[in-house]
C-alpha cells in the first residue's frame, strides 16, 4: 500500500470538529494508510468527528491522548473511538497507522433493528475508546478483522460489499465483548467538562496572536482560572498556558515551513513580542532554531 500523503493537516472547524467528509453519502466509508512522521511535527493534532474510527498500529510506537486518559500503542494493537470523542496522535519517529472511519449507519439503516438494537447503545454510551491487545482472545478476532478490512482496501472488484460484510463481523465482537454500564453522573460530567475544555481551546486558537491570560482563557468558560487548570491537566495533560505556548510555536514553525516572512515578523505574528524568547523557546521545543527549522523543511 502507499503511504497517504495528500492529507498530512487536519483541518477543523472553531468547534475541533474535523472538517472533511470521509467518503461519501453513498459509501460514508474512508480508509486511510498514513505514516504519522509525514504530518506536521508527527502529530496528528486534537479533533473530533461524527464518524466511528479503527486505528491499527502496523509499525512504531504511537502516543494517544483521548479526553482525559493518555496511553501509548505499540505494533499489532489497535484501537476504536467513539463517535464525537476528542482525541490527538503523536509518534516521535516513524509510525505507519492504517486507519477507517465510517458512519455508524454504513453497518446498517438508522431505522433499523439492528441499528438500534447494537450499534446505538455503544455510539450513545459514555464509553470513549477500545484498545485491542492480541493477548486477549476476543479481541485478537477484533484485530484480525481490522487486518482483513485494510487487505480489503487492495480488492478492486468486491472492495465494497467485502468491507460492509467484515465490519459487520467487526461490530459483532466489539458489540458482544464491552461493557457500556457507565453511571449516568459520568457520563454528564465528562460531556460538561469536555465542552468546557473545547470553549478554552476556540479561545487560544482565535486568539493566540495577541496577550492572553490565565483569567481570559478561564472566562471564555465561564469559570475559575483553578477549574481551567483542572481541565487542561485533566484531559491534555498540561496547563492553558503552556498549551498556549505550544500551539503559538506550532503556528511559527508553519509560517517558517510555508512563507518567507522574517523570524522577528513571525515571532510577533505568532503572539512572541521578544524574539529572543520566541527562539529560546522554539529550539527547546524542537532542538532547532527557527533558521534551522526553515532550511531543514525547504529541504526536505
Amino acid at each position: 500500500m502507499n503511504i497517504n500523503t495528500t492529507y498530512t493537516k487536519i483541518i477543523t472547524d472553531e468547534d475541533l470538529m474535523e472538517a472533511v467528509l470521509h467518503g461519501s453519502n453513498s459509501y460514508p466509508f474512508q480508509f486511510y494508510y498514513e505514516d504519522l512522521s509525514v504530518f506536521d511535527f508527527n502529530c496528528i493534532e486534537w479533533h473530533w468527528h461524527t464518524e466511528l474510527e479503527f486505528i491499527f498500529i502496523e509499525s512504531g510506537t504511537v502516543t494517544l491522548w483521548i479526553g482525559e486518559d493518555r496511553f501509548n500503542l505499540t505494533e499489532g494493537n489497535g484501537i476504536f473511538i467513539n463517535t464525537k470523542v476528542l482525541h490527538r496522535l503523536y509518534s516521535p519517529s516513524k509510525a505507519i497507522i492504517p486507519n477507517f472511519v465510517f458512519m455508524p449507519s454504513f453497518i446498517a439503516p438508522r431505522d433499523s433493528l439492528i441499528y438500534q438494537k447494537y450499534i446505538l447503545p455503544i455510539i450513545s454510551s459514555p464509553l470513549p475508546f477500545l484498545i485491542f491487545h492480541k493477548e486477549i482472545c476476543w479481541q485478537a478476532k477484533v484485530l484480525s478483522v481490522m487486518r482483513q478490512i485494510i487487505s480489503a482496501q487492495d480488492s478492486v472488484s468486491t472492495k465494497e460489499l467485502l468491507t460492509s460484510s467484515l465490519l459487520q463481523n467487526l461490530w459483532l465482537e466489539i458489540s458482544e465483548n464491552t461493557d457500556i454500564s457507565y453511571p449516568k453522573e459520568h457520563q454528564e460530567y465528562s460531556t460538561a467538562s469536555q465542552a468546557r475544555l473545547q470553549l478554552m481551546m476556540q479561545f487560544i486558537h482565535l486568539n493566540y496572536s495577541r496577550s492572553i491570560s490565565l483569567d481570559d482563557i478561564a472566562k471564555q468558560a465561564m469559570v475559575s482560572k483553578s477549574t481551567a487548570l483542572n481541565l487542561f491537566r485533566k484531559y491534555l495533560h498540561i496547563t492553558p498556558v503552556n498549551y498556549l505556548i505550544n500551539y503559538r510555536l506550532k503556528q511559527a514553525g508553519q509560517l517558517l515551513s510555508k512563507t518567507e516572512k522574517k523570524v522577528s515578523l513571525i515571532s510577533s505574528e505568532t503572539g512572541f513580542h521578544n524574539v529572543n524568547y520566541f527562539c529560546r523557546l522554539f529550539k527547546k521545543r524542537y532542538k532547532l532554531t527557527p533558521t534551522e527549522y526553515r532550511k531543514q523543511k525547504h529541504f526536505l
